[in-house]
């Protein structure tokens, strides 16, 4: 079969509603400034979408830095990847700040968080060793186990006793080999909001050995006295030996760090392919990352404004009578019972008649049946935000509960 031919046929499980959603559902254009109302379709909608948690992206001083640092340096400097012509003291200064904030003796940068932890796992492990992971890691963790050449043992989601027999197995497995142990788990999982068991799985290392990388994405700026992250949250950062998060979420640009101790980080960026033949994240990029870092440590009221905002819209929705799983973070999923069919006019009706702008999750995503409502709160959203939202919730699952949405076809809006 010619190569198009197969795509043709197979569009992929989301290009196949490529016809019915792209550019409403899929791949929607949020314009206008960065902030908690923006321009959907040529009209104001209030938007639980992005991932700016403690509203980072339009502060002005983080504006001034990246214009400042732009005209300075544009956006070509440095040319080359860090290992060749790429290396400058900005960057130094940065992966020195981040270390000390999350506890860590070295950190390195890494160009997006995506491709990064694809290459640490890649750089870690060999054909010897065993990889144990959680059952709902995020996609860049399961991509970088797709060039683990060894074994690699899953866990149901947050089962510490599970992860135990799935430990016994690595650990039988790796006296054979000869090899180790890289256990893979998330501080906060984005699509649920619970957070991993960290503290239940550093508490392993005395029955075990083995090595911890958590993907703290979501909990880095968020959790923690002092939003050093997840690890900070539970007490036991001393006991991750490896910690990757991103600038994407709370810090509202582009690129991680990967933390450890000075051995590990010195050989990740001498066999990191992601970043051995990729050019040096941006002059700006560096800087900007350097002043959301400063604002993040120096202006607490940040992340409480955040958290006051987090804590109205679960105590309200939950207080409605709403099903929000197990979320202990930021992250805000409103599961309710319906098809894809139902779905969608919801998202429809949320976003025509109610200007609410959230993302939905359906199946294959989640069982069949089921309906997740994602919204991200930001420290930027107005407490009248948050009392208008559960408003229209409220209206939307009492027209759900009557039958409303299964009979309404709504598709004409997204052609």
């Amino acid at each position: 079969m010619d190569i198009f031919d197969k795509i043709n046929a197979n569009r992929g499980d989301l290009g196949k509603y490529q016809k019915l959603g792209h550019g409403y559902f899929l791949f929607p254009k949020l314009e206008g400034e960065i902030s908690s109302h923006m321009t959907f379709r040529g009209k104001e909608v209030l938007t639980w979408s992005l991932n700016n948690y403690i509203g980072l992206a339009n502060h002005p001083e983080v504006r001034k830095a990246d214009e400042e640092a732009t005209a300075e340096w544009g956006l070509a400097y440095p040319m080359g990847a860090r290992m060749m012509s790429g290396q400058t003291s900005k960057h130094e200064e940065l992966e020195e700040k981040l270390a000390k904030f999350v506890g860590k003796e070295r950190a390195y940068l890494l160009n997006y968080g995506y491709m990064g932890m694809v290459s640490i796992i890649d750089a870690l492990v060999n054909r010897n060793d065993v990889v144990v992971y959680d059952s709902e890691s995020h996609a860049c963790i399961l991509d970088g186990l797709r060039l683990h050449m060894g074994k690699r043992f899953v866990f149901p989601h947050n089962n510490i006793e599970n992860l135990e027999i799935e430990l016994e197995r690595a650990t039988k497995r790796v006296e054979k080999t000869g090899g180790g142990i890289l256990l893979i788990t998330e501080g906060v999982f984005g699509m649920a909001g619970d957070l991993g068991k960290i503290k239940d799985i550093v508490e392993l290392k005395k029955k075990f050995k083995f090595r911890i990388l958590v993907d703290d994405a979501h909990g880095f700026g968020t959790m923690g006295k002092t939003g050093a992250g997840t690890g900070e949250h539970f007490g036991v950062q001393d006991g991750i030996d490896i910690y990757f998060a991103t600038f994407a979420k709370a810090m509202a640009g582009i690129g991680g760090f990967v933390a450890s101790n000075e051995d590990v980080i010195d050989y990740l960026q001498y066999n990191m392919r992601s970043q051995i033949f990729a050019k040096s994240l941006p002059m700006p990029m560096v800087i900007g990352a350097l002043k959301r870092l400063e604002l993040l440590q120096n202006q607490p009221e940040l992340r409480e404004n955040l958290w006051k905002v987090v804590s109205s819209l679960q105590k309200g929705l939950r207080d409605a009578g709403f099903n929000l799983g197990v979320t202990e973070s930021p992250v805000t999923p409103v599961i309710l019972s319906g098809g894809v069919g139902e779905g969608t006019n919801i998202t429809v009706d949320l976003r025509e008649n109610y200007n609410i702008f959230c993302s939905i999750v359906v199946y294959p995503v989640v069982p069949k049946g089921t309906i997740l409502l994602r919204l991200i709160p930001t420290a930027i959203h107005s407490l009248e935000d948050v009392e208008y939202t559960i408003k229209a919730f409220k209206e939307v699952k009492t027209k759900l509960d009557a039958g409303e949405y299964a009979r309404e076809i709504q598709q004409k809006v997204v052609k």
